[in-house]
């Protein structure tokens, strides 16, 4: 019975640990990577029509420096 009890402890740990490395390697590949940083890019982007030429110009900057930083892309 104790050698039942340890083996199955050895076993959910084990299959614990290979679906968190499994979950990791997925959540942190390029692909999934770039359709995070995607959908922050568009909240970014998500502004009035109404807003002047400038105030676009500069959002448009900040919106694109924010997609390469999440990209891990270096900045000049």
């Amino acid at each position: 019975m104790n050698r039942f009890v340890i083996a199955k402890i050895i076993i959910i740990f084990s299959s614990l640990s290979y679906l968190g490395l499994i979950f990791f390697r997925n959540y942190n590949s390029p692909e999934n990577i770039e359709k995070r940083c995607i959908l922050k890019f568009e909240k970014d982007f998500k502004i009035p029509l109404e807003t002047p030429r400038e105030e676009w110009g500069l959002i448009l900057d900040l919106a694109d420096n924010n997609y390469l930083k999440c990209m891990g892309i270096p900045q000049y």
